[in-house]
């Protein structure tokens, strides 16, 4: 991807985590935290096949848009950046990577971990897994870590 990668995406199939870090590049800019929130192959003692994500993209979009602003705002951030996936997501690849860069790291540290629990509570976007015992579920995340905001 070039200078053209959107800031705010969902897409289906891989995400380009470099691509985000390139789109991101200022010299404001002292710090550059890249998360990527991966797939894996458990969850609260189930073991996991594999999991997928659903989503009505443009809504989505507009929500993830109007967090990156306040992550922005909010942190006093040079550049942030959120993508993600859905559709089904292999177990160790990226559903959701978010990228914030500040003049210093805290700022950007802290506004990964913030942006990660809004997108998790505000974002109309859905996880099912499928586990190894046959039976499937949608998921819910109700881990927020408040020391970061």
């Amino acid at each position: 991807m070039t200078k053209a990668t959107p800031l705010v995406r969902v897409v289906a199939g891989p995400l380009d985590a470099e691509a985000l870090r390139q789109l991101l590049t200022d010299p404001r800019a002292g710090a550059l935290v890249l998360f990527e929130g991966r797939a894996r192959d458990h969850h609260e003692g189930k073991a996991v096949l594999k999991l997928s994500y659903e989503a009505y993209a443009p809504m989505a979009e507009k929500v993830l848009e109007d967090l990156r602003r306040q992550a922005m705002e909010r942190f006093g951030l040079t550049g942030c950046a959120i993508h993600h996936r859905i559709g089904e997501v292999p177990l160790t690849e990226a559903a959701v990577v978010v990228a914030t860069a500040s003049a210093h790291r805290a700022e950007s540290f802290r506004a990964a971990a913030w942006a990660m629990d809004e997108i998790k509570d505000k974002v109309p976007i859905w996880k099912r897994e499928a586990y190894q015992d046959g039976t499937e579920a949608w998921v819910e995340c109700h881990h927020r870590h408040t020391a970061f905001t």
